[in-house]
């Protein structure tokens, strides 16, 4: 890996040096603003093989039309810092709770095999996003996790009794509140765990970079903020909580499954090789 790829994107020789040769800079407008707010929550700008892993994620996006459905994400692996993991890559910051003993410094792992943010079963996030009355049946929620769960929900929120949550992710399942089913029974692979719905009548979900579809119908909901790491309930108290490590999170209007897989999975191994 060459020196210059190690320097922070904004580095005077970030590009290179001159007669040695150059290397990609961001290029991306949006990608750019963001890796700006993250070098100020960081302190100091990203490896520049970091932020073109960056700047890539969000030309794909864009490309294939994945972008615009974001509403609240977080890349939560290649930046220097937790605080810098938890800027938004668009929507409000999420909240790290509970306040008094959520994640730590010590809990975040930059890159490497298994990069992300790892549950400890009692903190999670708040993504300050809840699904409009209106986007009941236009729809998405994924995480990436690189080391999967023993206990608890990757995301979501509802009640436990069935008036709740479209869907959830539960041990990279899917999981219907309304039925208490579980698509598929899958506790042992990694990736992104997605589910997106698109109509009322069913919801494609995604692990092991395969599509399923469950036929399940879309029911009326309490809208709360969705959770990461656990499910918010509507006693305002989350359970579930997960201790599954997360390199990436989405939340939004439906979207290609495939394209946004692609798209993560792309920047979380070319973050890994970067660092």
């Amino acid at each position: 890996m060459s020196l210059a790829s190690r320097l922070p994107y904004d580095h005077a020789y970030a590009g290179g040096y001159p007669g040695i040769g150059s290397q990609p800079l961001p290029t991306d407008a949006d990608a750019i603003d963001y890796l700006t707010r993250m070098a100020t929550a960081d302190g100091a700008g990203v490896e520049t093989g970091v932020a073109t892993a960056v700047d890539a994620f969000f030309r794909d996006t864009k490309a294939s039309g994945v972008f615009d459905a974001l509403k609240a994400c977080c890349i939560l692996a290649g930046a220097r810092t937790l605080a810098g993991a938890l800027v938004p890559v668009v929507g409000t910051a999420p909240t790290n709770l509970p306040v008094a003993n959520g994640f730590v410094e010590g809990d975040y792992t930059r890159g490497g095999a298994t990069p992300g943010l790892a549950g400890d079963g009692t903190s999670y996030l708040d993504s300050g996003y809840a699904y409009p009355a209106a986007l009941q049946n236009d729809c998405h929620i994924s995480t990436f996790v690189t080391e999967r769960p023993s206990v608890g929900l990757l995301a979501g929120y509802g009640d436990s009794l069935g008036s709740g949550t479209l869907i959830g992710m539960a041990l990279c399942r899917v999981y219907n509140i309304n039925t208490a089913t579980f698509y598929p029974s899958d506790t042992t692979s990694v990736g992104l765990r997605a589910a997106n719905r698109g109509n009322s009548a069913s919801f494609v979900y995604r692990r092991a970079s395969a599509n399923e579809t469950a036929s399940i119908a879309s029911t009326s909901v309490t809208h709360l903020n969705m959770a990461v790491f656990a499910r918010q309930r509507n006693t305002l108290t989350p359970d579930s909580i997960t201790n599954a490590t997360i390199a990436f999170y989405s939340i939004g209007t439906a979207l290609s499954l495939e394209d946004l897989d692609t798209a993560v999975t792309n920047l979380i191994t070319a973050i890994g090789e970067a660092l």
